[in-house]
């Protein structure tokens, strides 16, 4: 098994990137060998949001925006407590020197297909990229998987460890790796984690927290592709998308039930 294993041994990681994924691909290559990063430049947030206008309306998106700027307020405030997390779990949130990069434009082209071609993985995994369309999708040479922060299907979408936490659902606070389909976290679950915030953590630092305690799952996860022994599990949980929450429930939760 293991020179079958070394043979298809390629990884590649897709992502816009953000140190909780480079904590997970720092931690992967640690434990299996050089990972390829295929770096995709984010969405812009206004295309997002239009489209987001589209199904929800604006008034939604305006509430979601604001939150999205406080979040990233949030992450400059409270940069102590984050530094405090990565050097107390030893997370590595930065690419190694020799990290091996590839910049595209956006993971839904003609430049990823090409760049993955080109290196002949046995396994990509997606973590926090663009959702992939089915005609890429039924390009892949090899097993695609995702790592989402955030128990599926039950909290799919964004911000799967506020919502739980927001839900009064704190042993759902945690983390999936699952097969890729052209759903949002639709496909079938392969494995998941579960943790604990810590005080001190918020919306802000709820990534880098589960990304902490979900390195096992994305190197298990993984292994198993290679190793052509991928079984997906039945979480027997409700599904539901979830996106940004509006400002106004992000700070009535807060005020309300201490959940930031």
């Amino acid at each position: 098994m293991a020179s079958a294993i070394e043979k298809r041994a390629a990884i590649v990681v897709v992502t816009e990137g953000g140190p909780h994924i480079w904590a997970i691909v720092n931690a992967i290559a640690d434990r299996l060998g050089p990972v390829s990063v295929i770096l995709e430049t984010p969405e812009s947030k206004k295309q997002l949001l239009v489209r987001r206008a589209r199904r929800q309306g604006w008034v939604s998106v305006i509430g979601q925006l604001g939150t999205m700027v406080l979040t990233r307020l949030g992450k400059r405030f409270l940069a102590g407590h984050a530094a405090r997390m990565i050097a107390e779990q030893k997370l590595r949130t930065e690419p190694q020197t020799g990290q091996s990069i590839i910049q595209i434009a956006s993971a839904n082209s003609a430049e990823c297909l090409q760049a993955i071609d080109g290196i002949g993985p046995g396994v990509v995994l997606l973590a926090g990229c663009r959702l992939l369309s089915r005609e890429i999708l039924a390009k892949m040479p090899c097993p695609v998987l995702n790592y989402h922060a955030g128990i599926a299907p039950k909290y799919r979408g964004m911000n799967g460890g506020y919502w739980a936490l927001a839900s009064g659902d704190a042993e759902n606070f945690g983390s999936t790796v699952h097969l890729v389909d052209a759903g949002v976290d639709t496909g079938g679950v392969l494995r998941q984690a579960r943790g604990k915030p810590q005080p001190g953590d918020t919306i802000s630092s709820h990534a880098l927290r589960q990304a902490a305690f979900s390195r096992d799952i994305c190197i298990d996860a993984v292994t198993d592709a290679l190793a052509g022994r991928l079984t997906t599990i039945d979480p027997r949980l409700p599904s539901k998308q979830w996106y940004h929450p509006t400002v106004w429930f992000y700070l009535w939760t807060g005020i309300k039930r201490g959940v930031w």
